[in-house]
């Protein structure tokens, strides 16, 4: 008779957090990911918010974000076809992905991977059939929606009009495995790559991946790490429950759901951003100075902070 192994109770995902907050506590971040600071201040939605829903407005601070669907050309019929909202964390890993490139190599031309396998692979995801199809539809999503970044500095408004890519291969073939995405490489528009440059915040690649399959974690994540770190030593920065969940709490009826939820969240930040000091209790959550998750690079500098 065959014995049996015993089977381990931690799922991959789990393993996945595990092992990754045990390298960020021990060794310095090795790869650094990027997103705009107004895509860490606000959010898309986390769930499909219907077809009908053409427009999705966040704002927070001095930071506003609207998201507008797009169409795109159906070869079949060749009219012009109506997509959803991105949503999820799939377009979120997209956005942190091409952002991340775009700062590493410091151009706005972007290079892809050639296939939907090693393009979901390069983003951290899981390469089965489900996955990959859900991958496309968002990127479909993502690709054809125009997004509006708004900023106030000193007194006036910055406003960034822009959409993902240029040009894309929307209506894929049915074999996942072919090239399925956009073109070879995606050019990001000028003025996205600017505002990009001057208003990047490094994240833990580690983290991120730590993370992936959960985009309420990974706005938390980025939020934390673009807010910490400005706030002054002696000036802590309390935020009631109601404001925590006008923030985060989309698709909760009731505040008190919603604030298990975070708490659970921010019990899974806490093991990729060790350093993060959070303290919450009945009334809300108070924010203390902290290190940023990643140190300023000389890349980073060389770009501009933001700041």
């Amino acid at each position: 008779m065959t014995e049996e192994k015993p089977k381990s109770s931690l799922t991959t995902i789990q393993k996945r957090r595990i092992e990754a907050a045990t390298n960020i506590r021990n060794e310095r971040a090795k790869k650094i990911d990027y997103l705009h600071t107004v895509q860490c201040q606000t959010s898309l939605p986390y769930r499909d918010p219907g077809d009908h829903v053409r427009e999705w407005d966040r704002k927070q601070g001095n930071a506003s974000l609207r998201i507008e669907a797009g169409s795109a050309l159906d070869p079949r019929s060749k009219e012009y076809v109506k997509l959803g909202l991105p949503y999820g964390e799939k377009p979120r890993l997209v956005l942190i992905h091409l952002a991340s490139e775009a700062i590493r190599t410091k151009s706005p031309v972007i290079d892809v991977e050639d296939s939907m396998t090693a393009f979901a692979r390069s983003l951290g995801l899981e390469t089965n059939g489900h996955h990959l199809r859900g991958l496309k539809d968002q990127i479909g999503r993502l690709a054809s929606a125009t997004i509006r970044m708004g900023m106030v500095e000193q007194g006036r408004v910055v406003q960034v009009n822009t959409q993902v890519a240029a040009a894309f291969d929307l209506w894929y073939p049915d074999d996942v495995s072919q090239r399925v995405l956009w073109p070879s490489t995606v050019r990001l528009s000028h003025e996205f790559f600017e505002s990009l440059s001057r208003h990047a915040i490094p994240l833990d690649n580690r983290a991120v991946g730590a993370i992936a399959n959960s985009p309420i974690a990974l706005d938390v994540y980025v939020w934390l790490s673009q807010r910490l770190h400005r706030i002054a030593p002696d000036r802590p920065q309390f935020l009631s429950w109601t404001n925590v969940y006008e923030q985060f709490g989309q698709g909760y009826a009731r505040i008190r759901d919603f604030r298990k939820k975070f708490l659970l969240t921010l019990w899974q930040i806490r093991a990729v951003y060790p350093d993060c000091r959070i303290e919450t209790d009945e009334k809300g959550v108070t924010l203390h100075q902290s290190p940023p998750p990643v140190a300023s690079t000389k890349t980073y500098l060389a770009l501009g902070t933001g700041t």
